[in-house]
């Protein structure tokens, strides 16, 4: 039997357990663990943190049932969609992070960044042929599904892919919800009894694991890897063929940042989020979608960290799953309004990618709001911009332009001003299709949240996905519309407007 992992306690928590409920793990291959392999070897790519992980628990609890060592492989392809100085950056900080933590421990960390296209192939097949299973990432978003399809063809050895995602298991919902009301309604039920079923906050620190002794020769010298000055330095970033027009963001990818992030939110944003989180000029937002996109921060551990702050205990529940908004955490308004977005509204995007697999595409949207605008696809535009032009933020509105310097500079858009970024695309476009291909492309190439299954919910709300019909109108039809003279009414700009002006 695997003893647990040493965990602290912590209010109405209790005591936290590490072993993995079997609903998140999902075996990918028939084969059984290979009891002469040299390692257990996990394989990182969406969960990309050393703490609040499913899948790295479950890595730690396999290899000390089997009496072996943790090898963890943590690779940076050079062929995923959008690859960019941006994208590369934030994982290449949250690698050197790893290198430098994982330096003193018994676990082995091999990091590998690809210098050209294809040089990372066979890297996942040679270091499987030496161990007995592999664990890895389970997530619907992205390039994933993939990677993950890759890892179901190393046949020979049993692969198992960990769902780490959110507080509810993916595999908890059987089937896609149509709207956060839906979906809340029907997470408010099942979601109290797995709360409990948090990773380990810190697992490394009582593993009693088999020191790992490192890669073979063969591996290291055919993939060598990175330590964190190299992943830190300019130099190899500017060596790399991505595209480098679309540079860094000012924030550091990692779990060290994120937590900082984290802790400036509940210093000085939490008590504000409910009033303030749609005024830009009151910077109210958690600002952590970016970590929570690459994976250096856990939704559990956000929760974790609102809930000791509010003192909360599972007592204070709602016995009434009845979908409702507010009230049913039992905490305070900010508190609740802040997890309705980061379980309700985050979660439904990432049931909804794991059900819907080309939820990216125009035929994935309602079929009502497919129609809709296919009626009005030919009605008359007072303006009507090239991709360009949107790219470079030269339409008539002061306030779009705003909003898509911001995203090209900062790789951000205020939450709020996302929603009429997008309503916009949609009215100036030739046809709706085109729009969605707009949005797409410019979300994914500089968004730093881009490419998620959360990012594409606000993408896609604003064609119709989990929303409902509105009064009929010119090119929206049925679709909600938005206009910037309301926003300019109902929000505060000023500070935001002489910031992104030019």
């Amino acid at each position: 039997m695997i003893e647990p992992v040493e965990a602290g306690e912590s209010g109405g928590f209790g005591r936290l357990s590490p072993s993995v409920p079997t609903l998140r793990i999902r075996r990918l291959t028939e084969a059984k663990p290979r009891s002469d392999g040299a390692w257990v070897l996990y394989w990182m790519t969406a969960h990309r943190r050393l703490g609040w992980n499913h899948a790295l628990d479950h890595s730690i609890a396999t290899a000390r049932e089997l009496g072996k060592p943790l090898l963890i492989l943590e690779d940076l392809r050079l062929d995923y969609p959008w690859a960019s100085s941006r994208h590369h950056r934030f994982v290449m900080d949250g690698m050197a992070e790893h290198s430098i933590a994982l330096r003193d421990t018994p676990v082995g960390y091999h990091g590998f960044v690809e210098r050209e296209p294809g040089d990372g192939r066979g890297l996942l097949r040679a270091l499987a042929s030496e161990a007995c299973c592999v664990v890895t990432d389970d997530s619907p978003g992205f390039f994933t599904p993939k990677l993950l399809a890759a890892a179901g063809r190393l046949a020979h050895i049993q692969v198992e892919a960990v769902d780490s995602c959110g507080l509810l298991p993916l595999r908890a919902a059987d089937r896609p919800f149509s709207a956060a009301y839906h979906f809340r309604r029907f997470l408010q039920k099942p979601l109290p009894s797995h709360l409990a079923d948090q990773p380990s906050a810190e697992p490394l620190r009582h593993a009693g694991l088999v020191p790992c002794s490192g890669v073979p020769e063969f591996v290291a010298a055919r993939w060598p890897a990175v330590d964190e000055v190299e992943l830190a330095s300019h130099a190899l970033l500017a060596s790399l063929p991505v595209n480098s027009a679309v540079g860094p963001i000012a924030s550091r990818g990692g779990t060290g940042p994120a937590q900082d992030r984290l802790a400036a939110f509940l210093e000085s944003g939490l008590d504000r989020y409910a009033a303030d989180r749609n005024h830009p000029d009151l910077e109210a937002g958690s600002g952590l979608s970016p970590w929570l996109h690459y994976g250096h921060i856990s939704p559990h551990e956000v929760w974790r960290a609102i809930m000791d702050r509010e003192g909360w205990s599972p007592l204070r529940l709602s016995q009434d799953a009845d979908g409702r908004r507010e009230g049913w955490w039992g905490v305070d308004a900010s508190a609740e309004a802040f997890l309705d977005q980061l379980i309700t509204w985050r979660e439904l995007g990432f049931v909804y990618c794991s059900h819907v697999p080309d939820y990216q595409s125009w035929g994935s949207l309602p079929a009502w709001a497919r129609a809709t605008l296919e009626e009005h696809a030919a009605d008359p535009r007072e303006y009507v911009y090239s991709s360009e032009q949107f790219e470079t933020a030269v339409t008539h509105d002061e306030l779009w332009n705003a909003a898509q310097r911001q995203l090209v500079r900062s790789g951000v858009i205020h939450n709020y001003l996302r929603m009429l970024w997008g309503k916009k695309i949609l009215e100036w476009s030739p046809h709706p299709r085109e729009a969605l291909e707009v949005m797409i492309e410019l979300n994914n190439r500089y968004a730093a949240d881009g490419r998620d299954p959360n990012s594409y919910n606000g993408i896609f709300w604003c064609l119709g996905r989990f929303d409902r019909g509105w009064p009929e109108r010119p090119v929206f039809g049925k679709v909600r519309s938005m206009t910037s003279s309301s926003t300019r009414r109902k929000v505060r700009l000023n500070r935001y407007l002489e910031l992104w002006s030019e």
